[in-house]
């Protein structure tokens, strides 16, 4: 048990049977009354983000979630196959699960998979990709005062925004959290 005093980013605990991630908290003595902490707490299984506060003296369960290294298969459908590299067995999510985690990631590609009591609640892409660019406009010379960038589109089909010098063919490196260009491979 932790008690809401002990709260950091990124624990998860269970409140009302709903596994949360601590988003972010803060702890508060108010001149007047007791103290509290102010928290930011998202529903892992929908994504939903609620603000809550709790006594310090609050005790909640801490939720046990299992990430599991699975090789990202192929996309039929609706549905994205994985397959655990040690057993060799395979799931399939629906799309509703995966979200958008997919968006930077190609097929036979490592992903965390994240469920809690077996349920499977979200896929987590490495933190930084190297992808190809399929199509972008090309960059005109004089225009990089400003350090423009244009809009490219990568070998999963997901846009991205990249400096002017960046090419058809090019490898980049994109950071799976923001989407953003990092560098050129």
């Amino acid at each position: 048990m932790i008690s809401a005093g002990e709260f950091r980013n990124g624990m998860t605990i269970e409140i009302d049977s709903n596994v949360c991630q601590i988003v972010e908290f803060q702890h508060v003595k108010p001149g007047k009354g007791a103290a509290f902490v102010r928290t930011k707490l998202k529903d892992v299984k929908n994504g939903g983000v609620v603000e809550r506060t709790f006594r310090p003296t609050e005790k909640f369960p801490q939720a046990r979630i299992d990430r599991k290294d699975m090789q990202y298969l192929y996309s039929d459908g609706d549905l994205f196959n994985f397959m655990d590299t040690e057993s060799y067995e395979q799931i399939a999510l629906d799309k509703n699960t995966v979200g958008d985690a997919l968006k930077f990631v190609k097929e036979n590609e490592m992903v965390k998979v994240c469920s809690h009591n077996g349920n499977v609640f979200a896929i987590e892409p490495p933190l930084f990709v190297e992808l190809e660019i399929t199509n972008t406009e090309p960059g005109f010379k004089g225009d990089t005062a400003t350090g423009a960038t244009k809009p490219a589109t990568v070998e999963t089909g997901a846009q991205v925004s990249v400096p002017l010098f960046v090419n058809n063919g090019d490898k980049i490196k994109i950071d799976t959290r923001t989407g953003e260009y990092l560098s050129r491979v």
